[in-house]
């Protein structure tokens, strides 16, 4: 199983997955929530991260859920635990899955990392005779440490660049003014800082089609700001982004001065306001 396990692009699919479990519950397009330490998501949601994860990884690993425990791999039943708690060992393992396989996963979401860890998880090497009251148990740290196979080492989660605003502008981006004000003060405030969609709809949560008036904000920026929005819809857009050093994937925006295209010589795409 582990042999199986590190046959894949593990580190990409996990990462993935973890991602889309924490966007999962920030519900950023209708929450305008983007940070899991946001005193909004209380300890619950955030908990809940973990029973989220399971299922993007079985979907990322093109794995399917199979009882009694979360899934199987290579006919092995294999228990899946994620969590976003800060211990050593912080997994609560349900009586079913203790002495089984266990897939662990920690994020750290002050640090924006994951890891992971292949780990059989027997009653001896847990803490606690009885458990909690549904009879979860923690691997003991010593066991942890010793017994558990590394998968993937503490990563990078795919940035977000919404942290990267003070205060002061969080306001402003997420304020009451409308959309297209705030996009312009979004871009204006991280030029040169590739923004995914996820962030762009998190901006312009509970708004119908909020894309369409960040697509007007462009004009402006342009025209005001002297600011080039570049969207990777566009392959011409996409290949201009890489020649000033940025790669975007296909929903990802990034603003970038205009004093740079003219720097390098690059060639400026037309505006576009449409998808």
């Amino acid at each position: 199983m582990f042999s199986w396990l590190t046959a894949q692009p593990l580190q990409d699919l996990l990462r993935t997955a973890t991602d889309d479990a924490v966007k999962y519950v920030l519900d950023g397009p209708r929450t305008w929530r983007f940070d899991l330490l946001d005193p909004k998501v209380d300890s619950d949601e955030r908990s809940s991260v973990g029973s989220k994860l399971q299922y993007h990884v079985i979907e990322r690993l093109g794995l399917k859920k199979v009882p009694p425990l979360d899934t199987e791999i290579v006919g092995v039943a294999v228990e899946i635990k994620g969590t976003v708690r800060a211990a050593t060992a912080p997994w609560m393992i349900p009586r079913e899955g203790q002495c089984q396989v266990t897939l662990l996963i920690q994020i750290d979401p002050k640090a924006n990392t994951f890891a992971a860890w292949l780990m059989r998880t027997h009653r001896v090497w847990l803490s606690g005779g009885k458990g909690n009251q549904d009879l979860k148990r923690s691997p003991l740290a010593g066991a942890f440490r010793a017994y558990a196979l590394p998968l993937v080492a503490w990563t990078e989660l795919p940035p977000q660049p919404l942290k990267l605003l003070t205060l002061e502008q969080i306001e402003v981006v997420l304020g009451d003014n409308g959309l297209r004000t705030r996009a312009i003060a979004l871009f204006s405030y991280l030029p040169d800082v590739v923004i995914p969609r996820s962030s762009l709809a998190t901006v312009g949560a509970g708004l119908l089609d909020p894309m369409k008036r960040l697509r007007e904000a462009k004009e402006t920026l342009r025209t005001t700001h002297d600011l080039i929005v570049l969207v990777g819809r566009w392959v011409d857009e996409r290949e201009a982004a890489r020649a000033l050093g940025h790669e975007i994937g296909m929903e990802d925006w990034v603003a970038v001065p205009r004093s740079r295209f003219v720097e390098l010589g690059i060639r400026i795409p037309p505006l576009r306001t449409h998808e």
